[in-house]
């Protein structure tokens, strides 16, 4: 009998073949996944085994193959160890074997430790990690973590990575005493309406949740983490080019908004730099389009010659609002960071003020004679994460990893759909 007279549709036969035939897996769904698998003694012999058939249904579901999803596992407990990596198995059904010989490792139930580890070996392209395709992780976890996951987390996320966390039951009364982190799913995901976790109130409805789960994983339209501060804005540099400032320390200058740079993804999707000096007058030195590869930007970075003359700031942040941020993606971050060394003759604060009402975020970085109340009235509220003071020219470096961890912490502590 054909699959006609049996009332399918030629649509539905061509869905009936396995995927493993081909190991193409399912091309829309192409992430690259990680399951932190708890394997406390806490959890027992048989709701372990009830957790590797979830995993086995989540990769069945999943169609797993070259062209869409790759999955690996860890296991935890005192220690995390990898099972297998991303690029291990390349079909659901190989997949699934593999995780049904998977032995308990026993110990605590080290979650953040393994969030940590995951994070440092796990998404490396020698373990098959494909760079193109959203890094997500989920963790199973058994009533509570025996030690804190928010830190581990949220460096996760700064990485890129999206984490899912799956709660099966709560602590029982006997673990309440020791919860080191009370509601640690919150501290953990990514802050949106519940996107990213999942409580299962029972082991044995677990299977309930492998579809829900699939259809979050693979949405990778909302994989709003995998965007992260380092990928996500269109930074602009407002570089004083002033008398004062000299030759020898205009390069220092640029040193530092290249060190600020080439700590960011740079490409036409990710972050994009565009830069713009000033004196009395403006000059657009380079345009957010302009350059796609860190490479080009950091060149460009270089050959910027200095200028001299006076020191228009009020009029430099209008310039740049006008000519840099108005063309800016509706998508990304418009960060504006902005380095003189001296008062300006003109007003700042409605510049600034307009600047940020336009979505704007500023930082203020002053040198030598920069003026504090000035450098206030430039950054974003508040003052101390957006604006910085340095004596000398030559200790600007120090300001670099400060600067980037405050636009990472701002960037993980907004709400993100």
């Amino acid at each position: 009998l054909s699959f006609l007279s049996l009332g399918f549709s030629s649509k539905e036969e061509l869905n009936l073949k396995p995927l493993e035939s081909t190991s193409q897996g399912n091309p829309n769904c192409k992430v690259d996944l990680s399951f932190l698998m708890d394997g406390s003694w806490s959890i027992g012999k048989r709701r372990f085994q009830l957790q590797k058939q979830f995993l086995g249904n989540v990769a069945q579901a999943l169609g797993i193959g070259s062209a869409g999803p790759l999955m690996g596992i860890v296991q935890y407990g005192d220690e995390p160890s990898t099972e297998f990596n991303l690029k291990t198995y390349a079909n659901s059904k190989d997949l699934r074997n593999a995780i049904e010989k998977i032995p308990q490792k026993g110990g605590l139930s080290n979650v953040g430790k393994a969030l940590s580890f995951v994070n440092k070996n796990f998404f490396l392209d020698a373990n098959g990690n494909r760079g193109g395709a959203p890094n997500v992780v989920v963790v199973v976890v058994d009533g509570w973590p025996t030690d804190r996951v928010e830190e581990s987390s949220r460096l996760a996320r700064e990485s890129g990575i999206n984490i899912f966390f799956v709660t099966i039951e709560a602590a029982a009364e006997s673990e309440k005493q020791n919860v080191i982190e009370p509601n640690f799913v919150d501290k953990a995901v990514c802050r949106t309406n519940g996107f990213y976790s999942i409580n299962v109130p029972s082991w044995f409805g677990l299977h309930k949740v492998v579809q829900p789960l699939v259809k979050r994983v693979c949405d990778t339209d909302r994989l709003a983490c995998s965007k992260t501060c380092l990928n996500s804005a269109d930074i602009g540099f407002v570089i004083d080019g002033s008398s004062s400032v000299g030759t020898s320390n205009f390069h220092t200058v640029l040193q530092f908004v290249a060190n600020i740079s080439k700590e960011f993804e740079i490409s036409d999707t990710d972050t994009r730099i565009g830069a713009v000096q000033y004196t009395y007058e403006q000059r657009l030195e380079f345009t957010f389009d302009k350059y796609s590869t860190k490479q080009d930007v950091l060149s460009a970075i270089k050959r910027i010659s200095y200028w001299s003359g006076g020191t228009s700031t009020g009029a430099a942040i209008s310039y740049a609002s006008e000519e840099l941020f108005s063309k800016s993606k509706p998508n990304k971050r418009k960060i504006m960071i902005l380095i003189t060394d001296g008062r300006s003759y003109d007003d700042v604060r409605v510049p600034a003020l307009a600047a940020h009402q336009n979505g704007i975020i500023a930082y203020s970085i002053g040198v030598a004679w920069a003026a504090q109340d000035e450098l206030e009235a430039i950054a974003t509220d508040p003052d101390k994460d957006h604006s910085f003071f340095v004596d000398e020219f030559d200790n600007l470096y120090r300001f670099v990893n400060q600067l980037i961890q405050n636009i990472c912490t701002e960037f993980n502590s907004q709400p993100r759909n």
